[in-house]
């Protein structure tokens, strides 16, 4: 790593099968050095967790810049409150104090979602754009990001909506998509009655969609029949890595 890189902020992405970590230069809102990956320990308990994050860290020997870290649960002020999709001992975890402790970095978490959603208004399809942006974000539930002439209103876990009966994300997450063979016509039923209910709720400006599913976007975003403006996010996988490097680079009272 060169000097140039070495003070920037470290972005690290944890998920339920991997978790991946770089350099991120904030000017250009990408990478500065090629992405590592590790596979995501079982079980993915916050302290077996905290030794993956020292192990990447390590790989990049020259960083020395702050560490942001995404987690998929709520957090405030860096204590991890829910575990809807990773290990219940991660409720109650103060993960700022912990990784920091095992890192030797100045760490500190973000919810996944909204780190996606700090990324894409700073850099990908919502940059740019004022009044209120929500990011949703379609994998094995739902997660969102809601943003304010780009600021963020953290933790707002509408994936969680309770539609029909059912909670948002058992019936349209790309997981559920899988699960029950929909095709892509029926699955944008789904999210139509999804995103018509947010339309309602909060009036937005913008609808930005991301996940993995985003790539194929062409294959059902039209068929989403809502009168908001909606997009498919760009940043792709690069979202949750850039989005928290630059939540820790920017941490401070603002947070």
């Amino acid at each position: 790593m060169s000097d140039e890189t070495r003070d920037l902020p470290f972005g690290i992405d944890f998920g339920g099968s991997g978790i991946k970590g770089a350099p991120v230069d904030l000017e250009a809102g990408d990478f500065a050095a090629e992405r590592v990956r590790i596979k995501t320990p079982q079980p993915s308990t916050p302290e077996a967790v905290a030794g993956v994050f020292a192990e990447l860290l390590a790989g990049f020997d020259d960083s020395s810049g702050s560490v942001g870290v995404t987690v998929p649960a709520v957090v405030r002020h860096g204590v991890v409150s829910s575990a809807a999709n990773i290990d219940a001992s991660w409720i109650g975890t103060d993960a700022d104090a912990l990784f920091t402790k095992a890192t030797g970095r100045d760490v500190h978490v973000v919810n996944d979602a909204d780190a996606a959603g700090l990324a894409e208004v700073r850099y990908g399809a919502a940059m740019g754009r004022g009044g209120l942006v929500i990011v949703t974000t379609l994998g094995t539930g739902i997660g969102s990001a809601i943003l304010y002439d780009g600021v963020l209103v953290p933790n707002s876990e509408l994936g969680h909506l309770e539609i029909d009966g059912h909670d948002a994300e058992d019936r349209a997450a790309s997981s559920v998509k899988e699960l029950e063979g929909l095709s892509y016509p029926e699955w944008a039923q789904r999210l139509t009655v999804y995103y018509r209910t947010l339309e309602r709720l909060f009036s937005p400006d913008l609808f930005v969609v991301g996940g993995g599913v985003s790539k194929d976007a062409d294959e059902f975003m039209h068929l989403i029949g809502i009168e908001t403006e909606i997009v498919p996010a760009k940043l792709e996988n690069r979202a949750g890595i850039v989005g928290a490097a630059l939540w820790a680079a920017e941490a401070g009272d603002e947070h």
